[in-house]
């Protein structure tokens, strides 16, 4: 048996309230065994060093929200099809990932969640990312906030359907509209299920969002994507206007939520606005990406190649045929990037967001999301850039 240690030297270390300089990252098998500024730490014997050459270390990217890359979406259904997305995403520094569903059919669904359980029971470093469980994001939407996603997939939330996804054992995150008929009762299920209960493709007001944070409701998906508005719930209601999701989240300091910082998603004073209300420490980064992320431009499908919707895309970003915004094609290393540049936040914030935040709130943090001893040794090796030069999960290099 191998009893090496490797230390990652020469380099800055992202810590979740600082940055270290001239600090120095130890991991041994799977695990972080110490972390700190050079005067600090002493190496074990027999110890590999890895030159950082000056740059950043830090903790592997979370992604609570996302769909596929480099031509598969998870919603494809097999095996193969989830370990290409996984692989795609560990290119661009993701280490725990949540694949997530789309709209679709039962058996589309299922045949997702069993792939992903597949290729999460199965991993090695040859799959990329880890899979840290699913986010059952589709298909219990608002029938007008399907947005990009397949409309005949759409529906009302069945117990049968989500309580047997459930006790898969593989959905840690789960979404449904607040407003439509059974949502409290799936906000119930998966708050007793432990999941981070979210809501996402909804006209919901403040009323049908504070009935369902009495349920467990907790985040809010890619915010000011597909949710409710003052202005779109005086077209549901009339006079007076009311309260929407973006107004109860900004004011409640339990909800949490995220935005895509794509650059094309949302204007940098959007991005800025949402972090100074919100704060690091609820506020996640998400890539949203679907199959065409590592894809040339083009036509592709978001949700199952068999039954999903055409959307195109530019190199840049998703978009559908309607000319509505379809999802991402970028990976965490530039969502991460772009807040750091086009926002107040600092370096240590902005890398809070996209690793600590989703990791603490989807409830993976005692195992990743920042840099401390006996966590699972998922560390990025960056340039003074922030451009990713090494990945490495559970302490063994990812190499594409």
């Amino acid at each position: 048996m191998n009893d090496r240690a490797t230390a990652i030297l020469n380099g800055i270390l992202v810590l979740p309230n600082e940055l270290v300089n001239d600090g120095i990252a130890v991991f041994r098998g799977d695990r972080i065994v110490d972390i700190g500024p050079r005067s600090e730490v002493k190496l074990p014997e027999r110890t590999v060093e890895i030159d950082a050459h000056g740059g950043y270390i830090a903790p592997g990217f979370v992604d609570i929200h996302v769909h596929g890359g480099d031509g598969a979406d998870f919603m494809d259904g097999t095996a193969e099809a989830v370990v290409k997305a996984t692989r795609a995403h560990a290119r661009h520094g993701t280490t725990s990932i949540f694949p997530t569903t789309t709209t679709g059919a039962p058996e589309e669904l299922h045949a997702m969640l069993s792939a992903c359980k597949s290729a999460r029971d199965e991993w090695t470093i040859a799959s990329g990312a880890h899979i840290a469980g699913v986010h059952f994001y589709g298909p219990y939407f608002a029938e007008n906030k399907v947005g990009c996603h397949p409309p005949l997939g759409r529906r009302d939330p069945d117990a049968e359907e989500y309580l047997r996804a459930f006790e898969m054992g593989i959905v840690r995150i789960a979404t449904c509209a607040a407003e439509i008929p059974g949502a409290l009762d799936f906000y119930e299920a998966s708050r007793e299920h432990g999941h981070l209960v979210t809501c996402g493709h909804s006209d919901s007001t403040w009323t049908e969002m504070a009935a369902g944070f009495e349920r467990g409701l907790r985040h809010v998906d890619h915010f000011w994507c597909a949710m409710s508005s003052v202005s779109s719930l005086r077209n549901r209601f009339g006079t007076p206007m009311q309260g929407s999701m973006a107004e109860f989240v900004l004011m409640n300091r339990e909800m949490s939520t995220e935005v895509i910082a794509d650059g094309c998603h949302l204007s940098p004073e959007l991005l800025e606005f949402a972090f100074r209300i919100k704060g690091a420490d609820r506020l996640c980064l998400v890539t949203d990406a679907n199959r065409g992320l590592d894809m040339p431009p083009g036509d592709y499908k978001i949700g199952p190649q068999a039954s999903g919707e055409i959307f195109h895309s530019d190199g840049k970003v998703g978009w559908m045929p309607n000319g509505g915004l379809c999802s991402t094609v970028v990976g965490m290393d530039v969502m991460t990037r772009n807040m750091k540049h086009m926002t107040s936040a600092s370096l240590p914030e902005a890398f809070r967001m996209s690793t600590l935040t989703p990791a603490e709130r989807a409830g993976v943090s005692d195992e990743v999301g920042s840099l401390e001893n006996n966590k699972r040794a998922n560390l990025l090796i960056l340039n003074p850039d922030l451009e990713l030069q090494r990945v490495f999960i559970s302490g063994q290099e990812f190499l594409a």
